[in-house]
């Protein structure tokens, strides 16, 4: 019998590995829900952080579970939510072979070596080339703003049905809600390098931070957009924790 794959789950933008806390509990007992380079668990600095850096931590932590479990080395399905879709490819080249699918949620897929800036809405990336452009001037870097602690600021901040109280308060827990790179937002992505990999990429109906079109754009940039399977979740832009067990749902799809 096959061995089932490894569910490794990469949050995206401003968040960490606890973004998954309520779809684990839907996903088999070995899911692995990461945390990227200077969020939680992983102390480092944001300043310069480079996409492939971001993805070398992601296979650091595959390997180490590898490690730890008695099974050892196993296939993986690869699971990313927004801006975690930038460090896919370079995790599946990595792994030489062991991701088996891929799963896209909103997820961040840039032109063949473009880059996150051309993941974004018109708006939001004018703002954020603005700021990189100001920092490179003057020098510096530039993080993302501290995230507020009030739920209240968090209820339609994600488009579909306003959280409830229980909900917001969980998105302004500041183990979920974290200061966050930019820098990686300018570093090249091929996605090339996962061409042979099946994608599944569910669509958020209600997304405000990554609209409809927009993902429908970025699905359509993947090496094999017609081979793609599309799942459509009548959400906004954060289903793994407004609703969980439709995602949960989707990725178990050909598990």
């Amino acid at each position: 019998m096959a061995t089932a794959p490894r569910i490794v789950l990469v949050h995206g933008g401003g968040t960490t590995r606890r973004f998954w806390d309520r779809l684990l509990p839907l996903l088999p007992d070995d899911a692995l829900a990461v945390d990227l380079p200077g969020r939680g668990q992983h102390p480092a600095d944001l300043e310069m952080l480079t996409v492939d850096a971001e993805a070398a931590s992601v296979v650091a932590d595959v390997l180490a579970a590898d490690s730890a479990s008695d099974s050892g080395s196993r296939p993986i399905t690869l699971v990313a939510h927004s801006s975690g879709g930038l460090v896919v490819p370079a995790v599946v080249a990595a792994l030489g072979g062991r991701v088996e699918r891929i799963v896209l949620n909103a997820a961040s897929v840039p032109p063949e070596g473009g880059c996150g800036l051309d993941c974004m809405n018109e708006r939001h990336r004018g703002l954020v080339e603005a700021v990189l452009d100001a920092a490179a001037t003057n020098g510096t870097s530039v993080l993302t703003p501290v995230p507020s602690t009030d739920p209240t600021v968090y209820r339609k901040a994600y488009g579909g049905p306003l959280l409830d109280d229980e909900t917001a308060a969980f998105m302004a827990d500041p183990v979920r809600s974290v200061v966050d790179t930019m820098h990686h937002y300018r570093q090249p992505v091929r996605w090339s390098a996962a061409a042979d990999v099946p994608v599944t990429y569910v669509r958020n109906l209600q997304d405000r931070p990554v609209p409809l079109e927009l993902q429908t754009t970025m699905l359509g940039r993947l090496p094999n957009p017609g081979a793609v399977e599309v799942v459509d979740l009548d959400t906004g832009h954060i289903p793994a924790v407004t609703a969980p067990e439709a995602l949960a749902a989707g990725i178990l799809s050909q598990a």
